[in-house]
């Protein structure tokens, strides 16, 4: 029926229906030539496109459009269905994109193509992705903005804090403000100001600040930080962004704790530097991290560079058996006192010198501080002035006249050997493995001769 209806419309206003409905369209015979060019009235003038008549179809287009219409026409379309296919014209000196309709319209394989313009279509597109890469391109920009902002508030050394002035709430603060207050970022960030900083109201508390900001910019407000109650000193710069009046606020120490702070890590530092005994840090494992210039001299060291990264091991005459009843005593009291050993020197000398140490098990790596003098005296002397007090001495020494010389010195030496266990002993701790160590006995002769001796309490055994 439908057939029928068309059959009885004239040709001539058929084809004004056809242009009407489309911009282009052509009739192309069986041996791919162009029969005839309709063009819509409002897509252009019929005289542009009068060359194409009597053309072979392949000539109008792009070699790749070209081809791309010769593979799908191979292959259809069959008499009653349709193909579609966007191709470009690229003829006369311009360049014309369409998608085309292509119907077989009769037994002999003549094509009816019906084109619509898509030139719109693809300036549009083109402005999009111009659009799209201008967004990028915005974005990268704000990216290297906020980077930038970024490192700034971070590299800063004093503690800031972006205040928003219409809501009174932390807008932003670096990680030296948060460690000041006493919580993470992601705690402050948002948080009402008036609720980490103590001293005013709210409103009476930025009003403050912004008056200090525009009139004196070296003013000050102390506050206290709510959290950990530390006195601060809190200046400010009134400014404006995206229609907000913001206050940057430094924070410091109040006078009095800065400049006690101050001279504490100062006189610290010249008292490594300028004190007259040795000083050394080690890491857990025992390995220097600093030494002072009393050290070194009392080492024979060259530099402080010589001495770093080295175990203290290299420096003690028992190497790593002292090195360990060491580490083990402060590890486990968190401090020694009065360890008495010798020092290696750089030149194959060797120094008798009394050392105390420290344990500081609060910090992110444990560090321990040794102070470490020179007893400038002879192991000899050193027990003189227990050897008035001690019995055993006292019975040696009248034993003279009364007995034979090898039985003092037979005396003598176990005495001698009692109170060197005895102080092995007092300097682990009672810890009887380490003192057998520092004895460079075995374990069973450490207990042979403390059963001896009487040291071996019945309980132990």
């Amino acid at each position: 029926m439908r057939r029928e209806a068309l059959q009885r419309v004239s040709p001539d206003l058929l084809a004004d229906i056809v242009t009407s409905a489309c911009d282009i369209a052509l009739v192309v015979s069986p041996g791919r030539v162009v029969e005839s060019v309709m063009v819509n009235p409002q897509f252009g003038s019929a005289e542009r496109f009068a060359a194409w008549q009597g053309a072979r179809l392949s000539q109008l287009f792009s070699p790749e459009s070209a081809q791309k219409l010769e593979n799908r026409l191979a292959d259809g379309p069959e008499p009653g269905r349709s193909l579609q296919l966007e191709l470009t014209h690229a003829a006369d000196a311009f360049t014309l994109p369409v998608r085309y309709t292509i119907t077989r319209s009769g037994e002999d394989g003549t094509l009816l193509l019906i084109g619509r313009d898509m030139q719109p279509l693809a300036e549009v597109q083109q402005q999009l992705v111009k659009a799209q890469l201008a967004l990028e391109r915005d974005y990268e920009a704000q990216r290297e903005i906020e980077t930038r902002y970024r490192v700034l508030l971070e590299a800063h050394p004093a503690p800031l804090l972006i205040v928003s002035m219409s809501t009174g709430r932390i807008a932003d603060l670096n990680l030296a403000a948060a460690a000041m207050i006493g919580a993470t970022r992601a705690q402050l960030i948002d948080a009402p100001v008036g609720q980490e900083l103590d001293g005013r109201r709210r409103g009476e508390f930025l009003e403050n600040l912004a008056k200090i900001a525009g009139s004196d910019p070296l003013g000050a407000v102390e506050l206290t930080i709510r959290r950990s109650r530390r006195k601060v000193t809190v200046t400010a710069t009134l400014f404006r962004a995206a229609g907000d009046r913001l206050l940057l606020c430094r924070l410091g120490e109040a006078e009095a704790r800065r400049t006690r702070v101050d001279d504490t890590v100062e006189l610290s530092e010249r008292l490594f530097l300028k004190g007259i005994d040795a000083m050394v840090f080690l890491d857990a494992d025992g390995t220097i991290r600093a030494a002072n210039d009393a050290f070194l001299y009392l080492t024979d060291a060259g530099s402080a560079a010589l001495v770093q990264g080295r175990s203290f091991a290299d420096f003690l005459s028992r190497g790593a058996v002292d090195l360990n009843v060491l580490l083990d005593n402060v590890k486990r009291i968190g401090h020694l006192r009065h360890y008495v050993t010798r020092l290696n020197t750089d030149f194959s000398g060797q120094v008798t010198v009394e050392l105390s140490a420290t344990l500081f098990h609060d910090r992110a790596t444990p560090t321990i501080a040794l102070v470490i003098r020179d007893s400038n005296l002879a192991d000899a002397t050193r027990i003189m002035p227990g050897m008035a007090s001690n019995e055993g001495l006292r019975n040696v020494m009248q034993m003279v006249g009364y007995a034979t010389l090898r039985d003092i010195v037979s005396e003598t030496t176990e005495i001698i050997e009692k109170m060197c266990i005895e102080t092995a002993l007092g300097l682990t701790g009672n810890n009887r493995v380490a003192a057998a160590e520092l004895l460079s006995l075995s374990r069973q002769s450490l207990y042979v001769k403390l059963r001896k001796f009487g040291l071996l309490s019945k309980d132990a055994e």
